[in-house]
């Protein structure tokens, strides 16, 4: 029996715990090659580093030049992001009548908690995003010498199955789900609160203003920030009991921009799909993923919906 049922999920969404950058090497290059002699697709989403080593080493017997590589880096850090990337990838390649794989390693390392947060969370929305998806296998590199543990023991429970000691097999520990997400962390000294409601949209896009230029954000930069938190007021105006609450601070280098409403946002994966050409509405929270560096959405029908909007300051 495969992990899931009788029959085996399209989607096969696997964990490879390695140690070090030589155990990567070897078991990305042996899942590849695989891929390769069945005449299936590739792309490989890692950091420029484990790029550079995996070309090496295929670049040995040329087949480097049948892989498509991604930088992690290029997708920005908001992993809100990353579902519709790979969506696009699998259906130009299902499009093209060719089996699909993928290799996917996050940047743990270099994440902050509450991007490490997001990470944790999006593994285990990636087995609903795919589960009525065309057949891919995802493999999500685990470097089990500079991930803490917790991440891991967290990938453990949302694989389904796990690449160890060079077999690929069942993952005993998968846990269906649901996934709980993380708390967010306290706010760090938040300005003045603004009360909005219907007619007061150019006021949220003015504290927001005021608060982002205080700190040196301006341009583009800025430009979108603004559009994305008139998304998210839009929303607590139209579907979150008709009025919310702002606050806005920085910590870290980052701007917080913190909307919270009355409303319940019964999707996990609300703003994970790429809207469809034709669709009506539905598209703001897709945007502010976009905008964003990123997004943190905490939603249950107890407590209301809280929407926090992340802006790295340069």
């Amino acid at each position: 029996m495969t992990a899931g049922g009788n029959r085996p999920p399209a989607f096969r969404h696997e964990l490879y715990p390695y140690e070090g950058d030589a155990a990567f090497v070897a078991g990305a290059v042996s899942f590849i090659e695989d891929a390769l002699s069945g005449d299936e697709t590739v792309l490989v989403a890692v950091g420029e580093d484990k790029q550079a080593m995996l070309r090496d080493e295929l670049g040995k017997s040329g087949a480097d030049r049948q892989v498509s590589f991604v930088d992690t880096g290029a997708l920005g850090r908001n992993p809100g992001r990353l579902i519709p990337a790979w969506q696009d990838w699998i259906a130009k390649s299902v499009g093209d009548g060719l089996p699909v794989r993928g290799i996917s390693e996050s940047p743990w390392r270099t994440a902050s908690p509450a991007e490490r947060g997001e990470l944790r969370y999006h593994e285990w929305l990636l087995n609903l995003a795919f589960s009525a998806s065309p057949a891919w296998w995802l493999l999500c590199p685990y470097d089990t010498t500079t991930v803490e543990p917790a991440a891991l023991d967290s990938a453990r429970l949302c694989h389904p199955f796990q690449l160890a000691d060079g077999r690929h097999g069942d993952n005993p520990v998968f846990r269906q789900g649901p996934f709980a997400f993380d708390d967010l962390g306290a706010a760090c000294d938040p300005g003045e609160t603004l009360e909005y409601g219907p007619g007061a949209l150019a006021a949220v896009r003015d504290k927001v203003a005021v608060c982002a230029t205080g700190h040196g954000l301006q341009g583009a930069r800025l430009r979108e920030l603004l559009v994305a938190a008139t998304e998210v007021a839009s929303n607590s105006i139209r579907h979150g009991g008709g009025s919310g609450t702002l606050r806005t601070w920085v910590a870290d280098g980052v701007l917080i921009c913190e909307f919270h409403d009355a409303g319940h946002i019964e999707d996990p994966l609300a703003g994970r799909f790429r809207p469809a050409v034709r669709q009506i509405g539905g598209r703001g929270l897709w945007l502010v993923h976009q905008l964003c560096d990123l997004v943190q959405i905490r939603s249950t029908p107890e407590h209301g919906t809280t929407i926090r909007l992340s802006t790295v300051l340069d």
